[in-house]
């Protein structure tokens, strides 16, 4: 992209993280991080537990204040007393390990209720979004159950749509496989990875290896609040530097 004066301007990081700490009393958790992510990519976040990496991942969308550091969104400081949590929202998505579906609601329901209730939205055109939502993560016949009618798998795939259908610019995935069975994994991962393959930033923690290396295009590995190393998957999996990482990995691969 050239600016008007002739020069190529650089392209700036949809998502910022610098010098990021955070402490929960006497416990610090994050230890300065450091992330820049570019729009489109899709970055793994891996490590042991207890290394930071859910809480890293819910200071991008405010949900976990920082202690100390820098926290920005296209330009927009997360962390700022006067910002608009609401535009904010709007630009960063969040699925968790937990789905969080209102269980006296049916699907369509639930993936049209933010939308409406909170952005105000024309509800024909909520209502239009969230079925061609429905229908991308394969849940178009299950429009009108209820939560407690779906698997654990299927109801993670309708609290991706719920989060998509706030059209963010940025989706974070925090282990959303952790809470379920081995065969209903795939179906969800193979929802994330056709989001990616569409152009949507994603930052994701997670433990599932064989996923990381086949769809980031960078991971971090963190261990004790700190980022140890990153890289593309390839280096990260096939020839870690850091004897953390190689402990790691050859515990989990």
């Amino acid at each position: 992209m050239m600016s008007p004066t002739g020069n190529r301007t650089v392209e700036q990081p949809i998502v910022a993280l610098h010098g990021v700490h955070k402490s929960f009393g006497s416990l610090e958790v994050l230890k300065g991080i450091d992330i820049d992510v570019m729009k489109g990519e899709v970055v793994c976040i891996i490590g042991p537990s207890g290394s930071g990496k859910s809480t890293l991942i819910r200071t991008i969308n405010g949900l976990t204040p920082v202690s100390k550091g820098s926290v920005k969104v296209e330009g927009i400081e997360v962390h700022d007393a006067k910002l608009d949590k609401l535009a904010l929202r709007r630009k960063v998505g969040i699925v968790f390990q937990q789905y969080n579906l209102f269980p006296h609601r049916t699907v369509l329901q639930n993936v049209m209720m933010a939308p409406l209730l909170v952005l105000r939205e024309n509800r024909t055109e909520v209502e239009e979004r969230a079925r061609a939502l429905l229908a991308k993560v394969k849940l178009k016949d299950k429009e009108n159950a209820y939560p407690a009618e779906l698997s654990g798998g299927q109801q993670q795939r309708v609290a991706i749509a719920r989060s998509l259908c706030m059209r963010p610019d940025v989706m974070l995935f925090d282990e959303v496989t952790a809470a379920l069975d081995p065969e209903t994994v795939k179906e969800v991962l193979v929802t994330i990875r056709d989001l990616a393959m569409d152009g949507m930033t994603c930052m994701l923690v997670t433990h599932e290896m064989g996923f990381a290396r086949e769809i980031s295009d960078r991971v971090y590995f963190t261990d004790a609040g700190r980022i140890v190393e990153s890289g593309p998957p390839s280096q990260i999996f096939e020839t870690p530097q850091d004897p953390r990482t190689q402990e790691f990995l050859s515990k989990v691969l």
